[in-house]
């Protein structure tokens, strides 16, 4: 099977593409940023016919944290868009059999039922600090599921909570909490401080799947047959299980070491106040994580340990 993973050179897509290379006998197309530019439509189009992929990973996108999302509000809704138009209107163009989008828990309302069950999309107002974001990723939903309404195609959709692990964006500002955290107390643990301070209350719950998890979500998913898989457009995936970002926070001392002060900054916002995925529909399909939040911890704190040499 000729496989096409877009976006393989971010966190969510080189997990899918290590994964898909353990399990062998496919052939496997990637493109850099240099070599295939997504945003560009002719450019995609031209790629797909000449490559014909049976499958598509659509991992492509720009992504950050609060500050990053609130900083940069036209980029990141107009490069999403551009790159989920392009590649999911390519690939139907180009007979692609099936293709994976992956978009993200913040398409869901701010104030969403706990946990947050795939109906209550569109049910409500988004979070304001990530909001084109969401409105990019709840599009590459809807697009799938339009294409397969008209066209008759076989698009699916899967919507990861916070992910983290090999590959992930340690930047001080732009990275989202779980890294950023990580590096804060590699940092401080390194230099002897003596205390490390957290942005907002410290009291909002996230939910985090290690990105090998992801993986093999994404796989499975995109090879479920099409009986199984029945109308729905898109599944929720993750653990099940979150925590306060401070108890994260405290979690990620322990592994580094750090036994400073935690100290709150509240003038800083917090973000949706919860973010836990209802993971009954892929529970029922037979998926399930894996990966515990401590060996996760400990495995991404050794690899920024490694790539830092902190």
């Amino acid at each position: 099977m000729r496989i096409f993973i877009a976006g393989h050179g971010g966190m969510a897509g080189s997990a899918i593409l290590r994964h898909l290379e353990d399990l062998g006998g496919h052939q496997l197309l990637v493109r850099t940023r240099d070599q295939l530019d997504l945003t560009d439509q002719r450019a995609v189009q031209e790629f797909m016919e000449a490559e014909r992929p049976d499958q598509v990973y659509l991992a492509a996108a720009k992504v950050g944290g609060i500050h990053a999302n609130d900083t940069y509000p036209a980029e990141f809704i107009h490069q999403n868009l551009a790159i989920q138009g392009n590649v999911i209107h390519g690939a139907y163009l180009a007979g692609v059999r099936q293709l994976l989008f992956l978009g993200s828990s913040c398409i869901y309302p701010k104030h969403a039922p706990q946990p947050m069950p795939e109906a209550c999309l569109l049910d409500g107002h988004l979070e304001p600090t990530n909001e084109p974001y969401a409105i990019a990723k709840i599009a590459g939903i809807k697009m799938c599921e339009a294409y397969n309404r008209q066209y008759g195609t076989d698009f699916r959709s899967l919507m990861p909570t916070n992910l983290y692990g090999p590959g992930d964006n340690y930047h001080p500002e732009n990275s989202h909490v779980l890294p950023a955290l990580v590096r804060k107390f590699a940092e401080a643990q390194a230099a002897g401080a003596p205390s490390v301070t957290l942005w907002g209350s410290g009291e909002p719950r996230r939910e985090f799947l290690h990105v090998d998890d992801l993986a093999a979500a994404a796989v499975y998913f995109c090879n479920l047959d099409r009986e199984r898989w029945g109308e729905r457009s898109f599944v929720n995936i993750g653990t099940g299980v979150d925590l306060r970002i401070l108890d994260l926070a405290r979690a990620i001392a322990r592994v580094v070491g750090f036994e400073g002060e935690i100290t709150l900054d509240p003038s800083k916002p917090d973000g949706t106040p919860r973010k836990l995925l209802d993971v009954s529909v892929a529970t029922s399909l037979g998926w399930t994580a894996s990966i515990s939040l401590d060996d996760g911890l400990r495995r991404t704190v050794a690899e920024f340990g490694e790539a830092t040499r902190l």
